[in-house]
């Protein structure tokens, strides 16, 4: 149809539609709740659109109807959409453990709030906790729950952050006494009120003081620095220290300001587009390039032996990848190194077990019980290999093949009668040690992580 006789229903339709195009954008990355302002903004507008296309008139055209109707159901489909994005069984698991953390600080904050810098272990560890549930929340790859959990957790480590620094401070033998310098009073005096500081600002974080806010306490915490930066502490260097600590103290605060723009873009909560993260994949690649090789060997040739130095290198690799404060990050490099470190055992372990061969007549005059550790550690060797290839989940009968194959070597080592035998109990105890470790390393490959 020719635009400059399109009916004008048409053309209204298709405004309509750009602006439900619109809408869903923001409806993809909506990581709030029901109750939340922005989910009932977007509920109003896509409502508003939905009346808007039940005004259109069709005057009985057959085109102008279908056109109405896939209007009005990718509008229907955005409301669905968004309802199930604030419901979702993950979002409400990320909300109900923020919810605790909310009730953990109320407990906890008093003291701040007095002046103080005294902090608790309980309030610590309780925090600690709570970050480590939400790296277990599962976001199966939605926008909006990566948005949600990325936001709630940098509010709660940035709280981390700074109840360690108040930590650190109660080992100091600070504030100084008054009587090395006149400054030192004002200099305490402004360390009180950046105490007082710290607990509105973890309050602001978990959304539980609602009589401050950002713009007010970073103009109270510029305030204090302008106070420091007038005091004239020329000539006394311990002074001078103390009050550049106490300046360092309120721009670690300052930092945590801007965290409620963070998440705001998908960089941020996207951990693909992480260079560490990109780095460590680059590395879990090369590994499981190498480990793929090793296993398609009927037997460990030298050169494969060599792969051995490699994969260290690739662990020395990891060790050189900075996560700063993400637990994610954290954690994908510490299953990279054990993915790494499972390689190299199994490299051990063939080796060990070729150059048992050689021994040739030696083995006989061994202790029995050492023969049969050595005889469990050979299956336990085949075992890994499959473990190494295996790529199923826990609800694969291969995987509880394995499981119960494992579990009937431990069981084998378990019934080993050392009878006295020094070595025979020291390799017994390594050999389930090391079974063990198969099957940590097989529930690991299992367990559905994501970053």
């Amino acid at each position: 149809m020719d635009m400059g006789n399109q009916h004008p229903s048409i053309t209204k339709l298709q405004e309509i539609q750009k602006k439900v195009k619109d809408l869903g954008q923001q409806v993809a990355t909506f990581s709030g709740l029901l109750a939340d302002s922005e989910y009932k903004k977007l509920e109003g507008a896509l409502t508003r659109q939905l009346f808007e296309i039940d005004c259109v008139d069709t005057e009985g055209k057959g085109a102008i109807q279908q056109t109405r109707n896939r209007a009005a159901q990718e509008a229907e489909r955005l409301l669905k959409d968004l309802e199930q994005n604030a419901n979702h069984p993950c979002r409400l698991e990320i909300q109900k453990i923020f919810e605790e953390a909310q009730k953990l600080v109320r407990d906890e904050i008093a003291p701040l709030y007095g002046g103080g810098s005294c902090i608790t272990e309980e309030f610590e560890d309780g925090i600690e906790s709570f970050i480590l549930r939400l790296t277990q929340v599962k976001t199966e790859g939605k926008t909006s729950l990566r948005k949600a959990r990325y936001r709630t957790l940098t509010k709660v480590l940035a709280i981390q952050e700074i109840l360690e620094s108040c930590m650190k401070r109660q080992v100091l033998p600070l504030p100084l006494s008054t009587d090395a310098h006149p400054s030192v009073s004002k200099i305490n005096s402004v360390m009180c009120e950046v105490n007082k500081a710290r607990a509105s600002l973890i309050t602001l974080l978990i959304g539980v003081n609602n009589n401050e806010t950002y713009r007010h306490l970073s103009c109270v915490l510029t305030g204090l620095i302008a106070d420091l930066d007038s005091l004239d502490v020329s000539g006394h260097t311990e002074v001078r220290n103390y009050r550049k600590e106490v300046v360092g103290e309120i721009n670690s605060l300052l930092k945590h300001l801007d965290l409620e723009e963070e998440g705001a873009t998908t960089a941020a909560y996207d951990l693909a587009q992480n260079q560490s993260i990109m780095k460590i994949e680059e590395i879990r690649k090369t590994a499981t390039g190498m480990k793929n090789d090793l296993l398609k060997a009927d037997t460990i040739s030298d050169l494969q032996l060599g792969f051995k130095a490699e994969l260290q290198g690739l662990i020395a690799q990891l060790d050189e990848v900075s996560p700063g404060r993400n637990p994610f990050i954290r954690e994908a490099r510490r299953r990279t190194v054990i993915e790494v470190q499972a390689t190299i055992t199994y490299i051990d372990l063939k080796e060990a077990l070729m150059k048992r061969q050689t021994y040739g007549d030696q083995t006989n005059t061994e202790h029995p019980s050492h023969k049969a550790v050595w005889n469990v550690l050979g299956s336990l060797s085949e075992l890994q290999g499959e473990v190494l290839s295996f790529d199923g989940n826990r609800t694969d009968k291969n995987y509880k093949r394995l499981e119960e194959l494992i579990i009937k070597q431990l069981l084998a080592l378990d019934a080993v009668d050392v009878a006295g035998d020094e070595r025979s109990k020291v390799a017994r105890k390594q050999a389930v040690k090391f079974a063990n470790n198969i099957l940590s390393y097989l529930d690991m490959k299992t367990d559905e992580w994501e970053y």
